[in-house]
């Protein structure tokens, strides 16, 4: 981290520490007066013309043109090793700064990597059973070993075990977390804290301190959709938290799947009511996979794979290969055949494969290019 923040970013952050200003009214009051410096200049009339604010509200942010919060909130950060990731920085993840409301500044213990952009959030009920606890645990180290980035809340239950299934498979995991990076919740995972930010990233929206409350919960699933592909319910009843990423993963324009359950347990009902209402049944990490549709813009996954589709990860050795030599234009099939020392059939044979799998289309020339359909 910069020792010397812009004075954008120390509004940002102080902005982020006034007591009552939300998501939501924050996306309001920086649409209203454009930049956080601009909502500490503004006057206590047009603070009240900004919906939501209230006399109370405006003096909070009056008393806080000095930027005294904000600049112990940043030595905090720099004394816990923390990165801070600003909605309008390069460097902010895409994918995130899509969604409405995306948090203004990002808390991170730990690291991003290119590669979580193929991410796929897990969550479920806290009160778990066997079953799903087992379920998210299999599915979590399968998405890994296809090279898929986990996502999940550090919650008792489901979360955890997505997060321990990751690890276990020695894959990339992150937790979003409710409270502040310097007080995790619940406090039993402190240690399972530490591990996930060897192994991926803790992040966070709350201030560094803060601790849990009830509002926090529901407002960070937002985050855990708006990092992810798609999102998995493995199990959750009808008034499960765990519905609410389902909603925000809908409205964002990402994929929901769920595990079913069986049809007389109440921990089941709120999976099997989606799984009525049209969401991907899920029975292994296949079904998620060949779901997805292509991504908007492919992702680098290793020195020499560029991953176009998710379903890609689903390949074999060979069928990997062969789509590799195979470009987003058209390309000969001859080049293809002279590409790899695959025997000529058997490489034909994969390219009949790879178009069953609709990652490749023929065109005419006697060319094949790449689709990700």
């Amino acid at each position: 981290m910069s020792q010397t923040p812009s004075h954008e970013r120390l509004a940002l952050l102080q902005l982020n520490l006034v007591s009552g200003i939300g998501p939501r009214l924050q996306t309001l009051l920086l649409n209203r007066f454009d930049t956080a410096e601009g909502v500490f200049a503004a006057s206590g009339p047009e603070l009240l013309s900004v919906e939501g604010v209230g006399p109370k509200l405006s003096a909070a942010i009056t008393a806080g043109r000095n930027f005294e919060e904000a600049h112990a909130e940043w030595e905090r950060c720099s004394d816990a090793g923390l990165t801070l990731f600003f909605r309008d920085d390069d460097n902010y993840p895409a994918s995130l700064k899509e969604i409405h409301d995306a948090p203004p500044v990002l808390y991170c213990r730990g690291k991003l990597e290119e590669c979580d952009q193929l991410a796929i959030g897990m969550v479920g009920s806290r009160q778990c059973t066997v079953y799903g606890r087992a379920i998210a645990e299999k599915l979590a180290a399968g998405l890994c070993r296809a090279g898929i980035t986990v996502i999940s809340g550090l919650a008792r239950g489901i979360d955890a075990a997505a997060h321990q299934g990751a690890l276990r498979a020695g894959g990339r995991t992150l937790a979003v977390c409710a409270t502040g990076l310097g007080n995790i919740y619940p406090p039993e995972h402190d240690t399972l804290a530490g591990e996930i930010a060897q192994q991926g990233a803790l992040l966070s929206e709350s201030p560094v301190l803060r601790g849990p409350n009830r509002g926090l919960f529901p407002q960070r699933n937002r985050i855990i959709s708006g990092l992810s592909l798609g999102v998995v319910i493995v199990e959750a009843g009808r008034k499960s938290g765990a519905l609410h990423t389902a909603r925000h993963a809908m409205e964002q324009g990402r994929e929901v799947f769920a595990v079913p359950g069986r049809i007389d347990t109440p921990s089941s009902m709120g999976c099997l009511d989606l799984i009525r209402d049209g969401v991907t049944l899920v029975r292994g990490v296949d079904d998620i996979l060949d779901a997805l549709g292509p991504l908007i813009n492919p992702v680098r996954t290793g020195p020499e794979k560029v991953v176009h589709a998710p379903r890609e990860l689903n390949l074999n050795e060979q069928e990997t290969e062969v789509l590799n030599l195979i470009d987003t234009v058209p390309t000969p099939i001859d080049h293809v055949l002279a590409g790899t020392p695959v025997d000529s059939s058997r490489v034909l044979s994969t390219l009949t494969v790879l178009e069953m799998k609709r990652l490749i289309s023929r065109v005419p020339g006697g060319c094949v290019v790449r689709t990700g359909r």
